[in-house]
């Protein structure tokens, strides 16, 4: 068999981020078969690695982020240390950081210092709030990023208060953007040579994927809020009540509107100028949801979502953690549950990468390292002895 097809053969990460926003980027760069070299501070590793949950005392909240990943500890404040990263800047072609904006410069090793030692470097930041603008100062996470990009506010039941989202959306949707603009400025780095700062904020990237909702402030001057389950655009689109539970029901246009009538038996909706067309349908969503829902209360979640589906009714039931991790669809067909071998645990699930391709598959390409536990390769390769990997160990620069 001959050597495994990686889409990103031969290119290098030098990845200085930690907890998420910048480690899940890094994550799907490796998947794609990047080479990740992780850079820790010395006895203390990224601060992840004591978030829980835990098993054998490691932080699977690490394993699953870091997995085929290389760790090498780096102290940058000491100048051997800073020597090691900046042998390292020169053989990359992209580095990723995390850190309020400034960080690097006040340690000379901003952008405008390391390109001059590597023209070729795609050089990525993820922050709060960017490396410019007003706010550029503040300290950012994922909540304040889904606080000021807007999407608290339209989140939750219009009696509810602004509520913050299941997961942290706001360093996904970040990670997502910064992998993208990597990815780009590889392709024009391959014309032109060379490498450009990429500068994602977790405010942007909340911002960008409220994707229409600020249309209607644009538009109408008018302010949106909290809706539930609804969307703002098109109805019925929504979660309805079922007899053991709840539904979700996606009417995207008025073919698959005609086809939910039928289902239903209340084609006669279809000449209800209240109903009939979809404008109508979203002005009236509050009447139409309780005619849905005298339906969906006589069945039970299964039976909807089998009448739906076999009319090509968009419609599913909705899951919590257990049945989407073990729904066969996902978790084996699609693969995104799939087993790593980690040292000192075993095997271990951990999610798979949604991103499917038919000749260059991305997928979990080895474990979550120690800390440091390349250290010495990483130094050998880079041409220091054995003599002086332990002379840079002795004085903790490494």
């Amino acid at each position: 068999m001959g050597e495994e097809q990686k889409t990103l053969k031969n290119i290098k990460i030098l990845d200085m981020s930690r907890v998420l926003a910048g480690p899940f980027c890094s994550m799907i760069l490796a998947d794609l078969g990047a080479e990740v070299i992780k850079i820790e501070i010395p006895n203390r590793g990224d601060d992840s690695r004591e978030f829980p949950p835990f098993k054998n005392g490691e932080s699977l909240y690490y394993i699953n982020l870091n997995r085929g990943k290389k760790s090498i500890t780096l102290n940058l404040k000491d100048p051997e240390g800073k020597r090691v990263f900046l042998k390292l800047v020169e053989k990359v072609d992209v580095l990723l950081e995390n850190f309020s904006p400034g960080t690097m410069d006040r340690l000379g090793l901003g952008y405008s210092d390391l390109k001059k030692i590597n023209p070729r470097l795609i050089y990525a930041t993820i922050s709060g709030f960017g490396q410019y603008g007003p706010y550029s100062n503040r300290p950012g996470y994922d909540i304040i990023g889904q606080a000021m990009g807007g999407l608290l506010s339209i989140t939750g039941w219009p009696d509810s208060p602004p509520t913050r989202s299941g997961t942290a959306i706001g360093d996904i949707l970040s990670s997502l953007f910064c992998c993208i603009g990597i990815l780009a400025a590889l392709n024009i780095r391959e014309k032109t040579g060379i490498g450009q700062m990429v500068d994602v904020s977790l405010v942007d990237s909340v911002y960008a994927a409220l994707e229409n909702i600020p249309q209607k402030y644009f538009i109408d001057d008018e302010i949106p809020t909290r809706i539930g389950n609804r969307y703002e655009f098109i109805y019925p689109y929504d979660t309805f009540r079922a007899n053991d539970g709840y539904v979700v029901i996606a009417v995207a246009n008025d073919e698959i509107w005609l086809r939910l009538l039928k289902t239903i038996n209340m084609l006669h909706l279809a000449e209800d100028n209240k109903y009939s067309k979809n404008k109508e349908r979203v002005q009236n969503h509050s009447s139409l949801k309780k005619i849905i829902e005298d339906w969906t209360l006589k069945n039970n979640r299964l039976e909807i979502v089998s009448m739906l589906n076999e009319n090509r009714v968009p419609s599913c039931p909705i899951y919590d953690i257990k049945d989407a991790s073990e729904d066969p669809h996902i978790s084996k067909s699609r693969e995104m549950v799939v087993t790593i071998n980690q040292p000192g645990i075993g095997e271990i699930k951990v999610q798979g990468n949604p991103i499917k391709m038919s000749e260059t598959q991305p997928r979990p390409r080895g474990y979550s390292p120690k800390l440091g536990e390349f250290t010495i390769q990483i130094l050998k390769e880079l041409g220091y002895s054995d003599d002086d990997i332990k002379k840079l160990i002795t004085t903790r620069s490494v």
